[in-house]
């Protein structure tokens, strides 16, 4: 019985509607992230902007606070489901290595009058971008040479075009199809804290000149103060990151590149350009039909030469990239504190 690609699909991401939404094999963790969305949403219309409603009786501004709310956390949902449940770019895998690249050891053993060179696959090889040489390196698990800023995603176990982090908080990684709605994630939910933080700052400021004291208006409406405490927390975290994705989208650079090689400008078009590049362009549709069926053959397992032949010797540095890819997509904190270092030995 044939079966459709993501019934045999190798790596590690989570499918629903047959194959119409990939999820990473974290995505459990967008459970979290959506309490840390709703839950404030929820206690804000609740308390402080029915408040402000009372406050700013026969006005429609009252009314127009909590229709803000809610639009701009509807926006933040569908936003995130977008940047979750989209292929990042995943490039398929190959079924058998690229013959048209093996070369042979040149100590090749002699039996019996006859020659046996022992063939191998270069770790890496030089491609032409922009007028610049850059080194692509081979990927052992998917059988391919990867193209120009892929790189192999350890958690969900895919090569990812133009690879950024893999991001625990909405379980998938960041790559060429879903870096726009991601940067927009992060970016209206700065948006959002600075929204209700104001917001519940003026209904302090209303319950004051009603009780004459800050302390007896924060008595009065503690939500108003648990809410501002929270929201001036999480926008260190979501407006740092939104700024260094600014700084990264100006350079057209990736978190990864920016992690791994902070000299590289191969890819620098401008910062007008950088800028029309992630938000104007076209989006590049999914090199996988996850929802389509697959022919045996495609689906069988390689034949022939096995990878483990000639690319033993990549093994040693995945271990490495596994910690790599993890720290990435932790916070703000560890790439600002990794730059810093660079700066001080530089």
């Amino acid at each position: 019985m044939a079966k459709r690609l993501y019934e045999v699909w190798k790596g590690n991401n989570i499918f629903f509607f047959r194959g119409r939404l990939i999820f990473g094999p974290d995505a459990r963790s967008i459970i979290i992230t959506l309490l840390l969305i709703i839950v404030p949403v929820i206690i804000f219309c609740t308390s402080v902007a029915r408040n402000l409603v009372d406050e700013i009786s026969g006005n429609i501004a009252g009314y127009a606070i909590l229709l803000v709310t809610v639009v701009l956390t509807i926006y933040l949902l569908l936003l995130l489901l977008l940047t979750s449940a989209t292929d990042p770019g995943i490039v398929p895998r190959n079924l058998h290595p690229p013959t048209e690249e093996i070369c042979y050891d040149s100590s090749a053993s002699i039996d019996v009058g006859r020659q046996t060179p022992t063939p191998q696959l270069p770790p890496t090889k030089q491609v032409i971008v922009n007028g610049v040489p850059v080194r692509v390196k081979y990927c052992s698990t998917c059988q391919l040479y990867r193209p120009p800023r892929c790189s192999h995603c350890s958690v969900c176990d895919n090569c990812v075009e133009r690879f950024d982090h893999h991001c625990p908080w909405v379980g998938q990684c960041i790559g060429v199809r879903n870096y726009r709605s991601f940067f927009l994630l992060i970016s209206s939910s700065s948006i959002l804290c600075i929204f209700i933080f104001s917001m519940s700052a003026l209904n302090i400021k209303f319950l004051m000149d009603d009780y004459g004291t800050i302390w007896k208006a924060m008595k009065e409406s503690p939500l108003s103060v648990v809410l501002m405490v929270y929201c001036f927390i999480f926008l260190w975290f979501v407006g740092g990151l939104t700024c260094f994705h600014l700084y990264l989208i100006g350079t057209n650079r990736t978190t990864y590149e920016a992690f791994r090689y902070h000299r590289l400008r191969v890819y620098d078009l401008g910062c007008l350009n950088n800028f029309g590049e992630v938000f104007c362009s076209k989006i590049k549709p999914s090199r996988n039909k996850f929802h389509a069926f697959v022919q045996e053959n495609e689906r069988g397992s390689t034949l022939g030469m096995t990878s483990g032949t000639y690319v033993g010797h990549l093994d040693g540095n995945r271990r490495e990239k596994v910690e790599d890819d993890r720290e990435i997509g932790g916070n703000l904190d560890k790439i600002s504190q990794r730059r810093e270092a660079d700066a001080d030995d530089a």
